[in-house]
């Protein structure tokens, strides 16, 4: 874009996955001038690159975006590359103005709004939502720095199916969803699997008298149950884990370990001091932000980022798609569009007031 005032758009979504197709759905509605800026080769690339048996805690009739239905029967439980297909098609639908490979390598302030950078543009908008959700950069700890060449690792944003490691024995670090998940498909496929928990976290059942976990939770109000309130911020110090079994999991031969205290060479060590000599390791240790190639000040502190419900300090922008942004399900497929409709509100408001007088309508006289 050459920078006249002809290319300033009203908004800018950076990031093309859920939060940012349900906030590009309103924007639509309001016929505002915007752009999508996905960093992927595709819509819903980031689903399909994740391992082969991945599936949503969610069933479908929890995973829609505002306007279309998640297609299947309402409790299926949809793998990743259903969302990927279902993702690209929904922004065929209402032909949203989604832009790929369009990674945003820097957003800045400009005297009329923003400027975002990519490695072939630049974009100008009155408004920005930044929609990268909550899945950024895969952490590893600093244990696995010192563990020796002859150790195979990966994160679990790298792992694909069992067929896909070298054989042998599997470390698996991390006791979240994708932890237990991991393990069990490891350990079903007949490898011995260790499983390290640094901390435990409470399971929760997939479905209970024959519901759904999360019908339970929409139908008791827990999922409108807001970060600001007691119950909220309880809620929101910890995280479950949704279906998994630690019963299911002995059963199919996992071990149980500690948490991972220190690696060297081909050893790992464990926190009650036992230690495993390991061929293969699987980080499923989690991701942290990555807001770096943000260049204004106030929007973030100590990585994370300053805000009230998606509203940052910073006139004209927002973010969408954050863990516990404002509820449970804020960073979930099926319940963005609550905080989509929210910012739909703030940015239509802001848009309305920068207009110049003569544009706006006349108010109407009574007599």
């Amino acid at each position: 874009m050459n920078g006249t005032q002809d290319d300033l758009l009203d908004v800018a979504v950076i990031g093309g996955s859920q939060a940012g197709l349900a906030m590009a759905w309103h924007l639509a509605q309001e016929r505002l001038r915007f752009v999508v800026l996905d960093a992927g080769p595709d819509i819903g690339h980031t689903w399909r690159s994740r391992w082969d048996s991945l599936t949503l805690f969610t069933p479908a009739q929890h995973d829609a975006l505002p306007g279309m239905r998640f297609p299947g029967p309402p409790d299926i439980y949809p793998g990743k590359d259903a969302v990927a297909s279902y993702l690209k098609a929904y922004a065929a639908a209402f032909s949203l103005p989604v832009r790929l490979n369009a990674r945003a390598t820097h957003l800045g302030k400009t005297v009329d709004g923003f400027e975002i950078r990519t490695p072939d543009e630049v974009f100008r908008a009155r408004q920005v939502v930044v929609a990268t959700g909550p899945f950024q950069v895969p952490f590893t700890p600093p244990a696995a720095q010192r563990l020796d060449s002859s150790v195979t690792q990966l994160h679990s944003a790298g792992y694909r199916n069992p067929q896909f490691l070298p054989p042998g024995p599997v470390l698996v670090v991390g006791g979240g969803n994708s932890g237990f998940q991991i393990a069990e498909e490891l350990a079903t496929s007949g490898r011995q699997v260790d499983l390290s928990i640094g901390s435990k976290m409470p399971v929760l059942p997939q479905r209970l008298a024959g519901k759904d976990l999360f019908w339970w939770l929409t139908r008791l109000g827990l999922m409108r149950v807001t970060v600001e309130s007691k119950p909220g911020r309880r809620m929101s110090s910890r995280d479950f884990i949704i279906g998994g079994s630690r019963r299911r999991l002995r059963a199919a031969g996992v071990r149980f370990r500690p948490g991972v205290a220190d690696a060297d060479g081909p050893t790992v060590r464990f926190t009650d001091g036992s230690s495993l000599d390991a061929g293969v390791v699987i980080w499923a240790t989690g991701y942290r932000p990555d807001y770096s190639w943000i260049g204004i000040p106030g929007v973030t502190r100590d990585g994370q980022v300053i805000h009230r419900r998606g509203v940052t300090e910073v006139p004209g922008l927002y973010f969408l798609g954050l863990s516990w942004q404002h509820t449970r399900g804020s960073a979930l497929l099926g319940f963005a569009h609550a905080d989509a409709a929210y910012l739909r509100g703030q940015i239509t408001a802001s848009a309305r007031a920068a207009q110049p007088a003569a544009t706006q309508p006349s108010p109407q006289l009574t007599a």
